[in-house]
């Protein structure tokens, strides 16, 4: 078997996910996981696709006719990550400005984490207007990393960018 990357986006419109999911099935490949959302109308995400080696560029060329719906293009996965590690969750909530997320991932970056799952919004904050910006980042953290520097780190990003961060075992 062999593993194919399918990033997807088009305008959003009903049975995209069953068009993508078609071409899949008769190619006798896996949906094994994705994350798929619509966004400003349009519809856009990643699928992992588990295929016969035999039939993997078969299924590529069965996805170029999508065009007219999606546009897709197809990855080789490359190998897992064996490094031993458990996630954290880092959840954001303030007022919304620019900057707060570039502020985060460098915190992030700077401990050498790795993002592996990020959301993001904007809602509007009733009770004193404008909006509020909130983040829930899923977080790779090596076994043994010592969380008190990254707690520290983001205590400080908070007090300079004035927003709530919480940092948050993903088992909680």
């Amino acid at each position: 078997m062999t593993t194919l990357l399918l990033t997807v986006i088009g305008d959003d419109r009903a049975g995209l996910v069953k068009a993508l999911a078609d071409v899949v099935k008769a190619h006798d490949g896996n949906w094994e996981r994705s994350h798929l959302a619509e966004m400003a109308g349009k519809f856009a995400g990643i699928v992992e696709v588990s295929v016969p080696q035999a039939r993997a560029r078969e299924l590529e060329a069965a996805l170029r006719p999508l065009e007219g719906l999606l546009e897709v293009e197809v990855h080789t996965a490359g190998p897992h990550a064996s490094a031993s590690h458990h996630d954290v969750v880092v959840e954001v909530l303030g007022n919304d400005h620019p900057g707060i997320l570039q502020a985060v991932s460098g915190a992030l970056a700077e401990q050498g984490l790795s993002v592996t799952e990020l959301e993001t919004g904007t809602r509007e904050a009733p009770m004193v207007g404008g909006q509020l910006f909130e983040a829930r980042a899923l977080v790779a953290v090596p076994d043994g990393f010592d969380l008190t520097g990254l707690r520290a780190a983001l205590e400080r990003i908070a007090s300079e960018v004035l927003v709530d961060l919480t940092l948050t075992s993903a088992d909680d």
